[in-house]
């Protein structure tokens, strides 16, 4: 989707999640357990050095970090990250939690060793603003690990996605259509690896950026 939206429908996006971080938690849990399985910590398990993770929420990926990683967060919205921080406080886990758009990350180039995202690109408006930002903020030989709900892999499936995108585009700026891979590799990423499932619906992904 490309970045042109109306102010007025940026703005209403921005309300939606935050009025959703009261219910966020509950909400994933239930899809975890029926659609996306040990994604997050799958994803975390493989982040090292200094790590960097785009749509943290409400931080529900903290716990499955490595103590030795330095971890950075940004959201654009700032309830979620208020419960992201009490959640670090509760582990004892001290994270850099900033609030941020992911079409302009505020850091320099190759300053992160991974950076993870979790079931957040499908609702950042311009999906290859936001990876091209990823492989920038990236170091020489750094990976990016992605899991996301994509398009299915049957015509019945991708119909059925194109009728609830009439309605979760415009709530909340919630794509199904999408497949991340594609904009990872034009942007010069070596896939390691990709793990697709659940009728095709969900794909996790490990991609190197050259050295």
């Amino acid at each position: 989707m490309p970045m042109t939206h109306a102010p007025e429908r940026t703005v209403r996006w921005h309300r939606y999640w935050d009025k959703k971080s009261r219910t966020y938690d509950k909400e994933m849990t239930a899809w975890e357990q029926r659609l996306f399985g040990d994604s997050r910590a799958w994803a975390c398990s493989q982040a090292q050095g200094d790590v960097l993770e785009v749509a943290v929420g409400t931080g529900l990926n903290v716990p499955h970090y490595s103590d030795d990683v330095a971890l950075t967060g940004i959201d654009l919205s700032e309830r979620m990250l208020d419960i992201a921080r009490a959640r670090a406080d509760e582990l004892g886990r001290e994270i850099n939690l900033r609030q941020a758009n992911a079409h302009h990350l505020p850091f320099d180039d190759a300053a992160f060793d991974t950076v993870v995202c979790t079931l957040g690109l499908c609702a950042i408006p311009d999906l290859d603003a936001a990876v091209a930002e990823m492989v920038r903020v990236l170091r020489p030989g750094g990976r990016l690990i992605l899991v996301d709900h994509i398009e299915g892999g049957s015509r019945i499936v991708r119909g059925a996605q194109r009728l609830v995108e009439l309605i979760t585009v415009q709530l909340g700026g919630e794509h199904f259509l999408r497949r991340p891979l594609h904009k990872v590799r034009a942007h010069g990423l070596l896939v390691e690896r990709v793990q697709r499932f659940k009728l095709g619906l969900v794909e996790r992904l490990v991609a190197g950026k050259p050295e």
